[in-house]
């Protein structure tokens, strides 16, 4: 959740780490700080955005190698005593960290009893006190004997003047990465801070440490015996980590989703066969039959990606299958066996209780696939077998495209696991045309976005909104509440849209918009029936409805026009005009839309 950057090499530092924290403030942005290492460390802090940290870093600092920090409070509140970097008493080591040390209370006591000051409420701090302490002449050495010490997650870069020119970092529940670039190295806790310096990445796993020096990498485990991990190569490039003249990150990506799909879905349909080329997967027709059951877990966006998911690996493919919370999942009792494939999502594959669920399906034997984003994220590399969505980088906290682009792989997946049941051979080139033909239709819906800023300006004043959905527009209608209360702060509620007489109509007046999503489909008559109930409770309505379609839009006091589509596609087009929708009325309210109060883009901690 936090963004870690550290760099060593001949580049004017402070540059460098300042830019990284650029790219990585959607992953917290309540305060900021470097460390920049000469003869001593100098460390500047502040608290908002990388800007307000940007005019405490003097130009000319002297250093050739430092860390830096971007926060998401968890322990403490914002301020510049809490900000990273930390530093022990001596003012000597200088750490940055992301994740919960556990037994941080336990250790700040003791370290206090010998004589250490604290001056944050942070558990990070008790970390360079706590290296002083066993700190010998060797810091790799120093480090690894505090992490003996450690109960919790952590992700860290620690430096001292001590030991020129070099980073010792370490990670366990936290992601690290290292950019090695020519006579230069920059570490990271997300590739965006890497791609503009190179493409070349090692991922460390859990209980990994490295000695980071400019030409140099030493890569150890926690027992300090050499280790080995492969180099990836991201294929990211440096203008799609950059707004490209968009106001916001989020509209830019909500107007790369044709795009997004289209690379998520190029080479993957087999139109001769009616079926989907999913290599990642590992499973040939004879491995899929014996697959009895589904569960999917994830969190957050990824969750009704999953909802929607569900619905296609029943429909098609007949396999029962389950959607679980993944913050749940461990912590109950679930039935899996080795005829269970257990799909884990998550953008960024590196969403902690997500991976905490996969790890507790491994463990109960069933086989697992993971959908992320990021290539070399810690569920792909755990998850041995799976689908990357090829969606380039995400920077706006508001998931938008890796939405669409789970959804569009899962249909892809279902159709793949439908054909080996007794999902015939033309529906699934049939199918396949849908999915070819997204890209085009979500272009018609962004075609409509002056037409939906017009609507989200007449509605942006509201204070509740209630969406409601049926079938597979019951998991839509939840995504909309969610990115219209991430961005706008509204108070908006996702319903079935049966539910409504089971509490929600109470709520029901004409300060409370609600958004129904009428698109042609089945259910569509019993929509037409709740709107008719909500329109008698003087609620004003908002429709979803496909193209030319009279009697919905009769119905409403705005339309959201949604061409006109297969069953399993119309969803990921209502998406789009709910994402616009939501983003318009964000705008219009003069919103931090990008960064969200209280949000980050990846939940690496429970």
């Amino acid at each position: 959740m936090c963004g870690i950057v550290g760099y060593t090499g001949p580049g004017r530092v402070a540059d460098v780490l300042l830019n990284g924290l650029r790219r990585l403030e959607y992953r917290g942005y309540d305060s900021a700080g470097v460390a920049i290492v000469g003869k001593e460390i100098q460390v500047r802090r502040a608290i908002g955005k990388v800007a307000n940290l940007a005019k405490e870093v003097e130009a000319d600092i002297a250093g050739s190698y430092g860390i830096a920090h971007t926060r998401w409070a968890t322990h403490g509140r914002p301020s510049v005593p809490n900000a990273h970097p930390h530093v022990n008493d001596a003012g000597d080591i200088a750490v940055v960290h992301n994740g919960i040390i556990d037994n941080a209370a336990v250790l700040r006591t003791r370290l206090s009893e010998k004589g250490h000051t604290f001056y944050s409420e942070t558990d990070s701090e008790v970390l360079p006190k706590l290296i002083s302490e066993f700190y010998q002449g060797d810091l790799l050495e120093a480090v690894l004997a505090a992490i003996e010490q450690i109960k919790g997650t952590y992700g860290m870069a620690v430096v001292s003047p001590k030991h020129p020119g070099q980073i010792v970092v370490a990670r366990k529940g936290s992601p690290i990465a290292i950019g090695v670039g020519d006579d230069e190295t920059i570490v990271a806790s997300d590739v965006a801070a890497i791609v503009a310096h190179t493409s070349n990445v090692i991922f460390l796993d859990d209980d990994d440490v490295a000695l980071v020096e400019a030409g140099h990498i030493d890569l150890r485990n926690t027992s300090n015996l050499p280790v080995t991990r492969k180099v990836s190569t991201v294929d990211w490039d440096i203008e799609a980590v950059e707004k490209g003249g968009y106001k916001h990150f989020m509209l830019k990506e909500i107007f790369d989703q044709p795009n997004a799909i289209e690379v998520a879905t190029r080479g993957r349909l087999n139109f001769q066969e009616g079926t989907a080329y999913l290599s990642g997967l590992c499973m040939e027709p004879r491995d899929m039959v014996c697959i009895q059951r589904i569960i999917i877990a994830a969190c957050g966006t990824s969750l009704h990606a999953g909802m929607l998911g569900e619905y296609f690996f029943e429909d098609l493919a007949s396999i029962p299958t389950e959607v679980e919370q993944a913050a749940e999942f461990r912590y109950r009792n679930p039935i899996v066996d080795a005829s269970t494939l257990a799909i884990v999502i998550s953008q960024s594959g590196e969403t902690a209780d997500t991976l905490a669920a996969l790890r507790e399906a491994k463990q109960k034997g069933a086989q697992i696939a993971g959908l992320c984003n990021v290539v070399g994220a810690t569920i792909a590399r755990e998850a041995g077998r799976g689908v990357y969505l090829h969606a380039g980088p995400e920077i706006g906290v508001a998931s938008t495209k890796a939405f669409t682009t789970q959804v569009s792989v899962m249909l892809m997946m279902a159709m793949k696991f439908a054909r080996t049941r007794r999902f015939p051979r033309q529906a699934g080139i049939e199918l396949c045309e849908e999915i070819r033909m997204l890209p085009e239709l979500i272009r018609e819906v962004l075609a409509t976005a002056d037409h939906i800023k017009e609507v989200a300006k007449r509605w942006h004043k509201m204070h509740h909104c209630f969406f409601i959905g049926r079938g597979y527009f019951y998991p839509v209608a939840l995504e909309g509440a969610l990115k219209l209360k991430e961005i706008s702060y509204i108070h908006a509620e996702g319903y079935h849209a049966a539910e409504l007489k089971h509490g929600p109509l109470a709520l029901l007046d004409e300060n409370c918009p609600v958004i129904a999503l009428a698109n042609d489909g089945p259910g569509k008559e019993k929509v037409l029936g709740n709107i008719e109930e909500c329109r008698a409770r003087q609620a004003p309505v908002i429709v979803t409805a496909t193209m030319g379609d009279t009697e919905a839009s009769s119905l409403a006091d705005d339309v959201l026009w949604i061409p006109k589509s297969g069953k399993a596609t119309a969803p990921v087009l209502t998406v789009v005009a709910l994402q616009l929708f939501s983003y318009y009325v964000a705008d219009e309210l003069g919103c931090e839309i990008d960064q969200p109060r209280n949000l980050a883009k990846s939940v690496t901690v429970e």
